[in-house]
């Protein structure tokens, strides 16, 4: 079945309180599109009645809302299902019954990132595997939103940051490149860095209605380890590299396992007419600029 989108000036953002939700909502507007911008106190999508309010034909609905905690999620398997599938699909069947569209947002970590014969940048229709509960609860997800809505759009990303002063990964580092001393990073899980930036481009681009393929990947290009990722945020501030020490992910163990390998290929995407994201490390440079002067030290 063709999957697309029609062409609309408003988009309508669940999960507006978070960090994609609040880059898409200020990207959309400077591009003059209308915004309706709604964070989890507002419309929470467990409600399965909430989305008839917030809702019209003609809409795009991108929805960002999402227990993200991965840790979390291992205690509180019934809250991460809750939200990462039956709100999933509470907000598809709300856009199947109003006439607006549907960009759902889902993860890497939906791939185990073991390979029988090596590693290789996960395609759209690669064999999942998750492996901790917040990876089964949104594959799970991803299903429950095309199952009620087929001509939806899902959007795995992973390792989203904005690398200012918020509590993602390159955001950390860079506070860490502000002090002294040394600091641990795993270099046995590798990934896609992606730019939040970046990621919503990528977004508005599906809302304008070109693309047809129901699963896409869009990550910035290239994969690399939390290690040096971490070197690299080092490097671009002009601090020493060689503070971030190697080590593997048993150093410092974590309630759900992460895939040791998620990168994520945008090849079959951009057949698909996505544009895809430049690399990551071109993006980390971006992103550190835009940041700006490392904060100071006590």
């Amino acid at each position: 079945m063709p999957h697309s989108l029609p062409v609309t000036d408003r988009i309508v953002i669940t999960g507006a309180g978070g960090m994609v939700g609040r880059v898409l909502a200020g990207q959309a507007r400077d591009q003059g599109r209308e915004v309706a911008a709604y964070p989890s106190a507002e419309w929470d999508i467990t409600d399965p009645t909430a989305a008839e309010r917030f809702v019209e034909p003609g809409d795009v609905v991108v929805n960002c809302a999402a227990f993200t905690k991965v840790d979390a999620a291992e205690s509180e398997p019934d809250r991460a299902y809750a939200v990462n599938v039956t709100g999933a699909e509470n907000v598809a069947h709300a856009c199947a019954r109003a006439g607006a569209s549907l960009i759902h947002i889902s993860t890497d970590y939906v791939f185990s990132g073991v390979f029988p014969g090596g590693p290789h940048p996960y395609e759209i229709d690669d064999e999942t595997g998750p492996l901790s509960v917040y990876g089964r609860t949104k594959l799970a997800g991803e299903l429950a939103v095309l199952a009620a809505m087929p001509d939806a759009h899902v959007v795995r990303t992973a390792w989203v940051y904005e690398g200012g002063s918020g509590r993602d990964f390159a955001a950390g580092m860079r506070r860490a490149a502000a002090g002294d001393g040394r600091i641990e990073v795993v270099a046995d899980q590798i990934g896609s860095p992606t730019y939040a930036v970046d990621l919503c481009g990528a977004l508005l681009q599906i809302a304008d209605g070109t693309i047809r393929e129901p699963v896409l990947h869009a990550a910035n290009q290239g994969a690399v380890s939390r290690f040096e990722q971490a070197q690299a945020v080092f490097a671009e501030l002009g601090a020493d590299p060689e503070r971030v020490i190697p080590v593997g992910s048993d150093r410092h163990p974590r309630p759900a396992p992460r895939p040791p390998y998620s990168a994520l290929s945008s090849v079959k995407s951009a057949a698909a007419g996505l544009t895809p994201l430049r690399h990551w490390r071109e993006a980390l440079a971006d992103a550190l600029r835009r940041a700006g002067p490392l904060p100071s030290t006590p």
